[in-house]
């Protein structure tokens, strides 16, 4: 495979590059970049089936490379000094990745799934929207969300987001102001996870409210929140208490 390795750090750069060349022999490194830019022009040059990406780096940092690549059918590795949390959410979007310091069968191990996926018609390209998320959240905390679309990828402000409901696997997400509501392709318990701590409740199942828009709740068996835009939202019985006791500590 053709491979480019992108990362701002010279040491992590040569003991990478090593250990590719004495233990994963179907990689041909053809570049090696130091920034952004750099490797940019390199993907376009010679067209790599598979990039090491560094998380952050000055300039252009790999949440914007990749946006410069999105019709890419490249496979992509990162590389990363994320700690546990944040390689539970690359796992659980099915990306390889590699801890620094990198062990080498750990490498071995993302190489080999780097080649079975390059196997994989269409898989790069979701991959590639679903790391995009996830560097997005990690790169600019509590700015916005990147989230999958059936078109894309939609960036939504958090403090616009009014309240969410699910829609099978997907989440409709009801925004302020009278904008046109987005459907996303995360599952509200996912998209909870994102706006965990951020002012957000899951009142039902099937909805999750900003505690900050909420403008009145009236008693019932679970009973119902009305929002500032109107709409009622119901409070399940199995939540009431602790959507209670939540609301007590605004």
């Amino acid at each position: 495979m053709r491979t480019i390795i992108v990362d701002d750090e010279k040491l992590s750069r040569s003991v990478l590059k090593l250990l590719l060349e004495k233990h994963c022999p179907a990689v041909n490194v053809v570049a090696v970049c130091a920034d952004g830019i750099s490797a940019l022009e390199a993907i376009e040059k010679y067209q790599p089936d598979l990039v090491f990406l560094d998380v952050e780096m000055p300039g252009l940092n790999g949440f914007e490379v990749l946006q410069e690549c999105r019709d890419a059918s490249f496979s992509i590795i990162v590389t990363t000094s994320y700690d546990h949390y944040a390689l539970d959410a690359i796992r659980h979007n099915a990306l390889d990745y590699l801890l620094k310091p990198i062990i080498r069968e750990d490498l071995i191990d993302a190489v080999d799934k780097a080649m079975m996926r390059q196997r994989q018609k269409g898989q790069s390209g979701e991959n590639t929207d679903s790391l995009m998320e996830f560097l997005h959240q990690h790169l600019y905390p509590g700015e916005r969300l990147a989230l999958p679309s059936p078109e894309g990828l939609r960036m939504l402000l958090v403090k616009d987001i009014l309240y969410c409901v699910a829609e099978g696997e997907s989440t409709c997400i009801h925004l302020i102001n009278g904008a046109e509501p987005s459907l996303v392709c995360r599952s509200l318990k996912e998209v909870e996870g994102l706006l965990r701590n951020k002012g957000f409740f899951r009142v039902h199942h099937s909805y999750l409210v900003n505690l900050n828009y909420m403008d009145r709740y009236i008693k019932g068996d679970g009973g119902d929140i009305i929002m500032t835009d109107g709409s009622c939202i119901p409070v399940s019985r199995q939540r009431k208490q602790e959507f209670m006791d939540r609301i007590e500590k605004l």
